[in-house]
């Protein structure tokens, strides 16, 4: 498949960016203040908070939460609290702490994207992606007439040339707002389908692969998934622009200076945090403060594989629950709590990130995250993925 991306029409609210954007659902996965703040900030104010299932909640009543994300999109749009814009892609600018990170959404083909590892393709996933995730996914986009995905997608562009050919034209700025909860800044301009058309096929490299999921691999395996499931009832003439067969995502240059690769660290939960420390040290030379352990190894992937191998092989015999943990300080605090600790990974390098993928490679599950857990996506922008 040559090309695999698309220019879509997408969805943003009429007003109120303020409170309709929340960070990503797979944030925040172990601190409930976080999200209990958020609610509070949203108050009844439409909100994109009101269409996502937040991880943290995961197997609390999921059916009914599930239903309720569909109730609000009907009303959303039967309320006009979001409208449609001309076909065309929206150039975001997210200013934090890591610089300004240029990016722009638009859709993927997931017909040319496979998480299977050895299987090579145009878009690869860039972990491995655990199936156990993706059914309470999957069950959020069956019945939705819409998606407010957070997934980012690395192309290559050494040069920047995208970026620049951009700059030089008189965008018309859509949105431009503080996001809540130390967010930083995001500005949106947007970017009309014959220059969208222009920039998307300027991303498409001749190596493999060309694209490949940055952050947000389980949203974007369950859109395929999902599409898998709707695609073996229809037919040829309906599988080639279903809106379902596409799904919404930021496109970033690797090479962006304010792209910064910053470790998942592992916490392990419910547990005897004396007994784990103990097992891993004798595996793994590590500099331990408190029921924190800093492994002696590399800044690569395989210092993650051992890392994993090691939690699971504890967790078999002796219990425990394992949770993914952004930022050194979250994981300190996090650790210090009873029956809990923690490991403290370092970043990959972003030179050999894609060599990693080629051929059906795969980084093992939460290596990397794309800046400090307050720098990932923002839901903002949304997409019809039904006829209904």
């Amino acid at each position: 498949m040559k090309y695999c991306l698309r220019v879509p029409r997408i969805l943003l609210p009429e007003s109120g960016f303020e409170k309709w954007s929340v960070i990503a659902c797979d944030q925040f996965t172990s601190d409930p203040s976080y999200w209990e703040r958020v609610r509070k900030t949203v108050g009844n104010a439409p909100s994109s908070l009101n269409m996502i299932l937040p991880e943290i909640y995961l197997g609390e009543d999921d059916e009914e939460r599930i239903a309720e994300i569909h109730e609000n999109m009907y009303a959303a749009l039967e309320n006009g609290y979001i409208s449609k814009l001309n076909r065309g892609c929206v150039l975001c600018e997210r200013t934090t702490a890591s610089g300004v990170r240029r990016g722009i959404v638009a859709a993927i083909d997931l017909e040319a994207y496979t998480t299977e590892r050895g299987e090579t393709s145009p878009i690869r996933s860039s972990e491995a992606v655990v199936p156990s995730r993706l059914p309470a996914r999957v069950a959020v986009r069956k019945g939705a007439p819409l998606e407010f995905p957070h997934a980012m997608i690395f192309y290559r562009d050494k040069k920047d040339k995208i970026m620049r050919m951009l700059a030089e034209e008189d965008l018309e700025v859509l949105y431009d707002f503080e996001l809540m909860e130390g967010g930083g800044r995001l500005k949106g301009s947007f970017v009309p389908e014959y220059l969208a058309e222009e920039a998307l096929r300027m991303m498409h490299g001749k190596e493999e692969p060309s694209f490949a999921v940055a952050d947000g691999n389980h949203s974007v395996a369950a859109a395929k998934a999902y599409w898998e499931e709707i695609k073996a009832g229809l037919t040829e003439e309906e599988i080639r622009n279903h809106p379902a067969r596409f799904t919404l995502v930021e496109l970033v240059n690797l090479y962006d200076e304010a792209v910064v690769f910053h470790p998942i660290h592992r916490l392990l939960k419910e547990t005897d945090a004396e007994a784990f420390c103990s097992y891993f040290m004798n595996a793994v030379k590590c500099r331990r403060v408190g029921n924190v352990l800093r492994p002696a190894l590399p800044a690569d992937a395989s210092a993650v594989e051992k890392t994993d191998r090691l939690i699971e092989e504890f967790v078999r015999v002796n219990g425990g629950k394992i949770d993914y943990i952004h930022g050194d300080d979250n994981l300190i605090a996090f650790a210090a709590q009873e029956d809990c600790a923690g490991v403290m990974l370092k970043p990959i390098e972003k030179d050999g990130f894609f060599e990693r993928l080629k051929g059906g490679g795969n980084f093992p599950k939460k290596t990397f995250s794309v800046g400090e857990d307050t720098e990932k996506r923002y839901y903002t922008e949304g997409r019809e993925i039904g006829y209904d």
